[in-house]
């Protein structure tokens, strides 16, 4: 556990500042007027009873400020509780076409509004009404306020009208302002015909005038327009193309989000133009209302030419040629040279034998991975080339088998031949094996590798019918084990080859350093699959690699029976025990980014949150995590409660965490904090957790 290095004398008068400073921040903000106001107005001066009545809740931003949208991007949308007299009903906030908010730097931080705003909602109140009376409406609105930095506002908002049974005439002050904003609210118009489609990765709007009075104002060519969708389909901060569809029309392409809906059927939302939608009646309109079926567009595999598949295997065999020169095949390439070298004695039956083992232990895992292929295809995924290493599990037993080859080449231990296609006697029976599985081995880590003239092959194979991806994958097959072919089946050449002798010895240690590094480099993979989960995995493997070293030095050559039996003991234990701790387990919450304005903002939506102020050097952080969010119990309390969950990475400086931390009077991490909601200070938690204390603070 880390700590700052401060002088202890210091840290009273380091805290007392601090919250001096506080303090004079909080009666400084205090003193100012919001940064938003908020009234209740109405179009008209009066209500007549059982006639419906446009009201508007207006919010006027001082410069630099903005409010949210309905689907808001990181901010919270505006809302109004109503506290109607008996009989009157209220309908829902009816949104202005809203516009991209951006901070200082340029960046978007969401969907909402500036300057002064009208809101309408409008109001029904009851037949029965008694004229020359007078109605108070009530509203309590509730908001988030942000500029460089976010704070909640909220308003007790409340309206009188006099009752009459006259016709209403507008509001003097407001009744033009909100008719006007009425009337510009986005509305779908038949001028315009709208479809909609969406791939794995984009949502592609098409806008077509199905009227000859339907046009966008300014005769742009190619207007600035912008999607904003209702339930987050859409990634709403990057960046959207349009262009004309030749049509008269335009077609947008937008970025699907990744945390949008998965399944939907339609598209809602509103489309904007820095112009105006027209249609030769109505108002002409910045947001035309989107509401249409939504399409998937996915290529249905077509059948690939002769000639086109014979160029295509033509490529798949020199890439599979190829691919014995990648770096991730390199360090098996060298385990089965070694092979080669003490075949080159024995009879030439036996090597070619060896040869053609090898070849189909290619040659069946290319089929295999062909058909996992085809199966998954076949249900709906979406697949690419060396897409088992997307899996945290392949990786992790991928990196540990890749280290026990390393352990036993760099002489730690001796497996059984049948395991490790390595040592002296391959001529033996069970060589057979391993020359089998050091094929299947070589393609499962030159899976990953894209050598040249394969992308294409590949291409091909994920997108033409089942049976030329089988072909295919035979061709980058065979490219792959051509060589070890040749050099069994042709005598000559395995004549060539060195004869075994004492260098082989240091031959096979060198070749270990190639493995290591491909270990390292899965563990890279691991470390951006998981985070900071990986830190376990790395553990794991320590602990696999603890085992087979304890193996190899218990079952030495004239180890006594007691000695072999510890040895296979300690294997056992430990090569479990990596497993457990290593084995890849995403946690299944969604850590957001911690700052102040995203605790206010969970706060007024009376969340639980729940705060980690961790680093990734801290062991005991890490050991926490493993342990309580990997709690059955903990997640399902989470999950159920709704409760969010943020994260202060204090792994790099980060001043705001160090003087959050210091507000607590805390120098050091792990610290983790509870907000209750109604609770005006959080629950502090001890720095060693488990499961129960978090249930236990929680509930």
């Amino acid at each position: 556990m880390s700590s700052l290095r401060r002088p202890l004398f210091a840290l009273p008068l380091i805290v007392s500042t601090l919250l001096s400073l506080l303090c004079a921040s909080s009666a400084l903000a205090a003193a100012k007027p919001a940064p938003v106001k908020a009234s209740l107005v109405a179009a008209d001066a009066s209500v007549k009873p059982g006639q419906p009545l446009t009201v508007a809740l207006r919010l006027v931003h001082d410069a630099h400020w903005h409010t949210y949208w309905l689907n808001p991007g990181t901010g919270l949308a505006t809302s109004l509780k109503w506290n109607l007299p008996a009989g009157w009903t209220a309908g829902e906030i009816q949104w202005p076409a809203p516009i991209i908010l951006k901070d200082n730097a340029g960046n978007t931080v969401g969907n909402g509004y500036e300057g002064e705003l009208f809101l309408p909602v409008t109001l029904t109140p009851p037949a029965n009404l008694t004229a020359d009376t007078a109605i108070e409406l009530k509203a309590a609105a509730d908001w988030l306020m942000c500029a460089e930095i976010c704070v909640p506002g909220s308003a007790n908002v409340a309206l009188t009208l006099p009752v009459s049974t006259d016709a209403p005439k507008p509001d003097a002050i407001y009744g033009e302002k909100i008719r006007t904003t009425v009337a510009g609210l986005p509305r779908a118009d038949g001028a315009w015909k709208v479809t909609a489609s969406r791939d794995a990765k984009n949502l592609t709007l098409t806008v077509t005038p199905a009227s000859p009075a339907a046009s966008l104002t300014g005769g742009s060519a190619a207007p600035k327009l912008h999607f904003f969708s209702d339930d987050g389909l859409v990634a709403y901060d990057l960046p959207q193309t349009a262009k004309s569809n030749g049509q008269g029309g335009f077609t947008l392409v937008a970025p699907i989000s990744p945390d949008g809906p998965k399944d939907a059927k339609k598209i809602l939302g509103v489309l904007t133009t820095s112009t105006s939608w027209t249609s030769g009646s109505g108002a002409p309109l910045r947001g035309l209302r989107i509401d249409t079926p939504l399409t998937l567009a996915a290529a249905a595999p077509v059948s690939t030419p002769i000639v086109q598949l014979l160029g295509t295997l033509v490529l798949a065999f020199l890439g599979g040629l190829v691919l014995n020169l990648m770096p991730c095949v390199f360090p098996v390439l060298g385990i089965k040279i070694l092979g080669f070298v003490n075949q080159s004695g024995q009879a030439k039956q036996k090597v070619v034998l060896h040869g053609l083992v090898f070849a189909l232990g290619v040659l069946l895992s290319f089929w295999s991975l062909a058909a996992v292929l085809a199966i998954l295809r076949a249900g709906g995924q979406e697949l690419g080339w060396g897409f088992q290493l997307q899996e945290p599990g392949f990786v992790f037993i991928l990196a540990a088998v890749m280290l026990v080859f390393a352990m036993n080449m760099s002489g730690v231990f001796e497996f059984g031949l049948s395991a490790t296609a390595v040592g002296a006697d391959l001529q033996m029976k069970s060589g057979y094996a391993g020359s089998f599985f050091t094929g299947v081995l070589a393609t499962a880590v030159a899976t990953p590798c894209s050598a040249p003239f394969l992308a294409p092959a590949l291409g091909a194979a994920l997108a033409v019918p089942t049976g030329e991806s089988f072909v295919i994958f035979t061709a980058i097959a065979v490219g792959l084990s051509a060589p070890y072919l040749l050099l069994s089946i042709f005598p000559q050449a395995v004549k060539i080859l060195p004869r075994p002798g004492a260098w082989m010895e240091t031959f096979k240690q060198f070749m270990a350093f190639p493995l290591y590094g491909t270990v390292g480099a899965l563990v890279w993979v691991l470390t951006g699959q998981l985070g900071d989960d990986s830190l376990m995995a790395i553990f794991g493997l320590v602990a696999i690699a603890l085992g087979i070293w304890v193996y190899g030095r218990w079952t030495a050559p004239g180890a006594s029976a007691g000695r072999v039996r510890f040895g296979h003991a300690g294997l056992i234990a430990l090569l479990f025990v990596g497993a457990w701790l290593g084995w890849p387990t995403k946690s299944k919450l969604i850590w957001e980014p911690w700052s102040t304005e995203a605790v206010a903002k969970l706060r007024a939506e009376n969340r639980i949150v729940y705060v980690d102020f961790t680093a990734r050097w801290c062991a005991t952080c890490q050991t926490n995590k493993k342990l309580v969010f990997g709690s059955a119990a903990v997640l399902k309390l989470f999950a159920d409660k709704k409760i969010a969950t943020l994260r202060a990475d204090w792994t790099n400086k980060d001043p705001r965490i160090t003087a959050e931390l210091a507000a607590y009077q805390r120098s050091a991490v792990p610290f983790n904090v509870i907000w209750l909601p109604g609770k005006d200070t959080p629950v502090l938690l001890p720095e060693l957790l488990t499961p129960r204390i978090v249930l236990d603070a929680v509930k």
